[in-house]
C-alpha cells in the first residue's frame, strides 16, 4: 500500500491533454478570411469595408462613363437632322411711299439691311453691303455721305462710290408697290453697276417713281 502512494509517474506530461488535440477540437479545418472570431482566432486580419472615398471614387466613374456615352449618343442623333439656316425672309414691306421723306432713312439697317433712299425725282432702296468685302457702311448725315468702318471706302448718299478701295456702288434691291399701296422689298434681287459696264439702277424694278 505504501510502495502505491510513494510511487512516482514516470511521465508526468502525460497526463495533460495536448494542446493540438484541443485546439484541433475547438477549431476545425482553416479559418474563414474575412469572418471575424475565426480570423482574429488564426491571426489573419479581415478585409475592411468600402470607405467613403471609394464610393465617392466609383460614383465620379459612372458619371464619366454616362456623360460619356450620352455625348456620342447626342453627336448620333444629331447626324440625321437637317442642317438648315434660317434667314430672314427676303421679300417684305416697309410702309407707305409718305413715310420717307427726302434723304436717306436708317431705320430698317438692323432689321433688313436696307437703307430707303428718296431723291426729288424717285425712291429706291440700297442694300448696306460694301462692295469692297462685304462689310456694312455706316451712314453719316453730317457729312452726307456712307463710310465704310473696314477699309475707308466712302459712297455719296446714292451709294455711288467716290473714294476708298470699293470697286463699285452698292447695290439697289427690287422694290414695288403692293394692292394695299406699301412699298414691297425683295433684297434677293438685287440691281447692280459693274465697274466699267453700263448701269442698271434704270431698270424697272430698281426705283419707284411719282410716289
Amino acid at each position: 500500500m505504501a510502495e502505491e502512494t510513494g510511487k512516482v509517474n514516470p511521465n508526468p506530461e502525460a497526463a495533460k491533454p495536448a494542446t493540438g488535440a484541443q485546439d484541433a477540437t475547438k477549431y476545425v479545418g482553416t479559418p474563414a478570411v474575412g469572418t471575424s472570431k475565426a480570423a482574429a482566432a488564426a491571426g489573419v486580419a479581415g478585409t475592411a469595408p468600402s470607405t467613403e472615398i471609394d464610393r465617392h471614387r466609383r460614383r465620379f466613374v459612372w458619371t464619366m462613363v454616362t456623360g460619356f456615352l450620352m455625348a456620342w449618343f447626342l453627336a448620333f442623333f444629331r447626324f440625321f437632322l437637317p442642317r438648315t439656316l434660317f434667314e430672314p425672309n427676303s421679300v417684305f414691306k416697309i410702309g407707305y411711299p409718305s413715310e420717307f421723306a427726302l434723304g436717306v432713312d436708317t431705320k430698317f439697317q438692323q432689321k433688313y439691311r436696307i437703307w430707303v433712299d428718296r431723291t426729288p425725282d424717285r425712291l429706291f432702296v440700297i442694300y448696306a453691303r460694301c462692295t469692297h468685302l462685304g462689310c456694312t457702311p455706316d451712314w453719316k448725315p453730317s457729312e452726307n455721305k456712307f463710310k465704310c468702318p473696314c477699309h475707308g471706302s466712302g459712297y455719296d448718299s446714292e451709294g455711288i462710290n467716290f473714294e476708298g478701295p470699293a470697286p463699285r456702288p452698292m447695290d439697289r434691291a427690287k422694290i414695288e408697290l403692293a394692292p394695299d399701296g406699301q412699298i414691297i422689298v425683295d433684297t434677293s434681287r438685287l440691281y447692280q453697276w459693274p465697274k466699267g459696264q453700263p448701269s442698271h439702277f434704270n431698270d424697272p424694278g430698281a426705283f419707284l417713281t411719282g410716289v
